[in-house]
């Protein structure tokens, strides 16, 4: 089996002014600008990526979106492209968040289209999925999962190879709850045998899957050891810089 390296990201979402996220950006990089064990990104508000870029350009934290349009330019108002991200020195995007599924209602093939855009510029896609908490009570998870992976996943040939998936259980974000060590394990083992299904194990072995369900300092060191839980997608911890540098210090360790 493939050793994968761990990558942990932090994902603002719709917090921080420019100025608020340069202070963040600043207080990470203090500790964490020369980690090289652990993939560390952070991924700040449209208005804050430039700002932030500037402070984490000499270091190894790298820079990620949160969201992109699938056109490379266009009448799309509101809406950015990968070039955009590309010429601010983005090194990856965050497609299909529960959040953008949910409230902005993109589907699978949205996604898809979003991930194939993101490869051909350069763009590393963080591709999320994850079930709803009466999906997982009605036993239906790894077929919403699965169904999930095979549409947003759709096409991508030997780029797969290139793609984070994140395992986001939609009921454990921003609600304290968090999926056991064993449940998110189980999950991410069941991510992997379908990313085999779609590609080959071999493939599949080198992808590596984040846990996206409030991952915190406390309980980091039990879900990244886990044997297929590669990382974190992280929301409210990332918003201070003291828990995102324990969760990446968790990882280093893991």
């Amino acid at each position: 089996m493939k050793m994968r390296k761990k990558i942990i990201a932090g994902n603002w979402k719709m917090n921080k002014t420019a100025e608020d996220s340069k202070e963040l950006a600043q207080a990470i990089k203090l500790d964490l600008a020369n980690v090289n064990e652990v993939d560390v990104v952070v991924c700040p508000t449209f208005t804050s990526l430039d700002t932030v870029s500037n402070v984490i350009g000499d270091t190894n934290i790298k820079l990620g979106a949160q969201n992109m349009h699938w056109e490379a330019e266009g009448a799309y108002t509101g809406e950015i492209s990968a070039s955009m991200l590309r010429n601010l020195y983005c090194h990856y995007v965050i497609l299909g968040h529960s959040e953008r599924r949910e409230y902005f209602g993109e589907t699978d093939e949205i996604v898809n289209k979003k991930a194939k855009a993101a490869i051909a510029a350069g763009l590393i896609p963080i591709v999320c999925v994850g079930e709803t908490l009466e999906e997982r009570e009605s036993n239906t998870q790894e077929a919403v999962v699965s169904a999930q992976l095979k549409g947003s996943l759709a096409g991508l040939g030997a780029s797969l190879a290139k793609v984070v998936v994140a395992y986001e259980p939609v009921w454990a974000i921003g609600t304290g709850l968090t999926a056991s060590p064993e449940q998110a394990q189980e999950m991410h083992a069941f991510i992997r045998k379908t990313l085999a299904e779609i590609s080959d194990q071999a493939t599949a072995d080198g992808i590596r899957i984040q846990y996206g369900g409030s991952m915190k300092p406390e309980n980091a060191a039990e879900l990244l050891s886990q044997p297929d839980i590669d990382g974190g997608l992280i929301g409210g911890a990332a918003l201070k810089a003291p828990s995102f540098v324990a969760l990446v210090k968790a990882a280093i360790e893991a």
